[in-house]
């Protein structure tokens, strides 16, 4: 080969991508376990799962089980384990009484945890669709989610869960003020430890179906929930709603999805510093596994190159159902 006529540049990037041991090396964004909150549904009963067809692989647990999963995430290096109910259909009330009943499925799973395997987070979501005849996160009247009122209810559920041992409460609602509403009764009620990690800037996205399938806020959702959740076409809006709850005492912040948003998760850990998470969530999930069932996607590569994006964006954590799998593959 002939010499190049020109000088090449002394900077030749090729040189530390040679050999993996350069790579590694080099790295700016690593991945661990510690990076992963693990959302599981609980479900009623004994020594039982069962499968979602919207989410394989995925599925929910009774409480028995979840402590065991407990146990494995622990084991694994994940920090936390975030509970969302499945709640029969003829359990819904109007009221929504049961999301703050102390023995409600979250609060027995919650004890249940932190009796056996102490060490872990327990992380719990603080919303009422899984309790509500109408599915929306607050109370329905004459068509409208009342704002106070559901914030009043949402308050007990979370002095509630935080009696049960709850480590971090998740307000993943978006009413205004609830934060505040929050934080000032835990502090009134001696819960000064309690964690809130708030879903600040949750959009009303249509990559939640599979979610709603698994705790059964499907069938009956009345209307959208594009009243109180963020417009995906708004980017200021989401600063702006993160500096309020961080004013109102929330300790962490959620961008909620998590990939069609990573612009956001950038903007929001640039002007805050906060610690900064985002949900990878079942639309997400289930779009990857979809792809990889049909041999499309290589599904290990794909899962920790989705999970790896999310803390270049500038992510502390990551809400995501790959996270029992991903800490397997880093391990290995």
């Amino acid at each position: 080969m002939q010499p190049l006529s020109a000088p090449f540049p002394a900077a030749r990037f090729r040189r530390l991508k040679r050999t993996a041991a350069l790579r590694n090396l080099t790295q700016e964004t690593t991945l661990s376990p510690a990076d992963f909150i693990w959302p599981v549904f609980v479900m009623e009963g004994k020594d039982a799962e069962d499968p979602i067809p919207s989410m394989p692989g995925v599925s929910r647990l009774t409480p028995d089980r979840i402590v065991q999963a407990a146990k494995e995430a622990q084991a694994l290096g994940i920090p936390a384990i975030c509970l969302f109910p499945y709640t029969e259909q003829e359990l819904k009330t109007e009221d929504c009484a049961m999301a703050w009943d102390p023995d409600n499925l979250v609060n027995r799973t919650i004890r249940a945890i932190k009796n056996a395997v102490p060490e872990i987070a327990v992380m719990t979501d603080v919303a009422l669709d899984p309790y509500n005849v109408n599915g929306h996160d607050g109370f329905v009247v004459d068509g409208e989610i009342l704002n106070d009122e559901s914030v009043e209810a949402l308050v007990k559920m979370s002095l509630a869960q935080a009696e049960a041992g709850a480590d971090i409460l998740g307000p993943s609602d978006m009413m205004d003020g609830r934060i505040g509403a929050m934080r000032q009764a835990l502090e009134a009620e001696g819960h000064r430890h309690v964690t809130i990690l708030s879903y600040a800037a949750k959009y009303a996205s249509a990559f939640y179906g599979p979610f709603r399938d698994a705790v059964g806020a499907s069938a009956r959702l009345v209307g959208d929930k594009k009243t109180y959740q963020m417009n995906p076409g708004n980017s200021d809006e989401a600063l702006r709603l993160i500096a309020r709850d961080l004013s109102e005492g929330a300790d962490m912040i959620m961008v909620k999805p998590g990939m069609p948003y990573l612009d956001i998760c950038r903007r929001a850990k640039d002007t805050f510093g906060a610690p900064t998470f985002a949900y990878q969530v079942s639309g997400e999930y289930a779009m990857i596994e979809a792809a990889a069932q049909n041999g499309w996607l290589d599904r290990e590569a794909v899962m920790l190159e989705s999970l790896t994006a999310f803390k270049r964006a500038g992510c502390d954590g990551i809400l995501t159902y790959f996270a029992i799998d991903a800490a397997r593959a880093l391990a290995s």
